[in-house]
C-alpha cells in the first residue's frame, strides 16, 4: 500500500531514504511502548507495583525467560536478521534497560553509607 504524508520538514529530513527502514519507524510506532511480546515492560511494573525498597530495586533482574529473549534478539541483530517486529521488541528493551539503569542509580543514592 503506497501512502502519501504530509510532514514538516524538520521530520521529513530525519527520515532515512529506504522504504523498509521507514516502514519499521511506523511499525515501531504503531505498536506502542511496551508491547505484549516483549513482557520486559509488565515485569518492571509488577516489580514497582510490590513497593521495593532501595536494595530490592538493586537487587533487581529480569525473568530467565526474559534474558534469553532479549539474548536471542541480540544474537538475530548482529547477524543482521531482525524483522521489523523483532527490531521494536528489542528497542522497548533498550528503553526499558536505560529506565531500570537509572532507577538502580536513583536507588544507589538512598542507600544508608556503608559504616
Amino acid at each position: 500500500m503506497q501512502v502519501t504524508l504530509d510532514l514538516p520538514e524538520s521530520v521529513a529530513k530525519r527520515l532515512p531514504k529506504e522504504p523498509a527502514l521507514i516502514a519499521s519507524i511506523f511499525e515501531r510506532g504503531l505498536r506502542g511502548m511496551w508491547s505484549e511480546t516483549a513482557g520486559a515492560g509488565r515485569e518492571v511494573i509488577e516489580f514497582l507495583a510490590s513497593g521495593p525498597g532501595p536494595a530490592a530495586i538493586l537487587k533487581f533482574k529480569p525473568s530467565q525467560a526474559l534474558a534469553a529473549r532479549s539474548s536471542t534478539l541480540l544474537e538475530k541483530n548482529s547477524a543482521g536478521k531482525l524483522e521489523p517486529e523483532e527490531a521494536a521488541e528489542l528497542d522497548e528493551l533498550a528503553q526499558l534497560d536505560s529506565f531500570v539503569s537509572i532507577l538502580k542509580a536513583e536507588a544507589r543514592k538512598r542507600l544508608p553509607e556503608a559504616a
